[in-house]
C-alpha cells in the first residue's frame, strides 16, 4: 500500500469521502491544507503532466462558476500565475505518491495507479466519526 500525499481544501465534502476511500483501501494518508502549502510554479507545474491548461482549474471556485476566471484562456505561464495567487482556483485534491503526482480524483485513474478497493467507496461511514454522510467542516473553516 501507499503513503498518499493528500492536498485538499479543509472542510470539503467531496475530499473527505476521497481520504475515507484511500485509507478503507489500506493507504496511509497524509493530509495537507492545499490553500496555505507554499507552493512554487514548478512544484505545482508537476501535478498537472500533460493536462491541458484548462483542466488545471477547479470548475466549483467561485470566480470560475461565475464566469470571471475563463480556464481556456490562460497560457500556462499565466495559469500558473494565476492558481498560486488564487490556491482555491486549482483543481483538487492533488496526490503525491513517492516521486509521482497527480491532480484530481478519478477513481479508475487512482485505482489503477495505486489500487481502491471497489467495496470501500464513497458509502463507508467514516472511520473517524462513524457518520455515512461526510463529516461537517470545522468551524472555523472558511467555505
Amino acid at each position: 500500500m501507499a503513503t498518499v500525499i493528500f492536498y485538499e481544501k479543509p472542510g470539503c465534502g467531496g475530499n473527505a469521502k476521497q481520504k475515507v476511500w484511500l485509507a478503507a483501501s489500506g493507504h496511509t494518508v497524509l493530509a495537507r491544507d492545499l490553500l496555505t502549502e507554499p507552493w512554487t510554479a514548478e512544484r505545482l507545474r508537476a501535478f498537472f503532466g500533460a493536462m491541458p491548461v484548462a483542466h488545471w482549474f477547479n470548475l466549483s471556485a467561485p470566480r470560475v462558476k461565475s464566469g470571471e476566471v475563463d480556464p481556456a484562456a490562460y497560457s500556462e505561464t499565466e495559469a500558473l500565475a494565476l492558481l498560486l495567487a488564487e490556491p482555491l482556483l486549482i483543481r483538487r485534491p492533488l496526490l503525491e505518491v513517492a516521486s509521482e503526482r497527480r491532480c484530481g480524483f478519478d477513481p479508475k485513474a487512482v485505482d489503477a495507479w495505486i489500487g481502491l478497493d471497489e467495496s470501500k467507496d464513497k458509502n463507508e461511514p467514516c472511520p473517524i466519526c462513524h457518520r455515512s454522510e461526510p463529516c461537517p467542516p470545522p468551524a472555523e473553516a472558511a467555505p
